[in-house]
């Protein structure tokens, strides 16, 4: 049951770990165990904070959409 549950939102999920992973040359993993140790730590301030960069990963992707040509518009 946790295992479908993982694959639920490893697959659904707003990829936030992985880009800022990616962004920042480290491994998704230690950017995952951080977000868990620091929500034990603060309380569940980090979810707060993952939320808030995953609607700004979502915001930013809808602004800066490659375009083919002006016409794309």
């Amino acid at each position: 049951m946790i295992d479908t549950i993982r694959h639920f939102f490893e697959r659904n999920g707003f990829d936030v770990s992985s880009r800022l992973a990616d962004r920042m040359g480290i491994r998704t993993v230690n950017i995952r165990l951080f977000f868990i140790y620091i929500s034990f730590v603060t309380v569940g301030l980090s979810f707060g904070l993952y939320l808030t960069m995953a609607f700004l990963l979502r915001l930013k992707d809808k602004v800066y959409t490659k375009r083919s040509s002006v016409f794309d518009l």
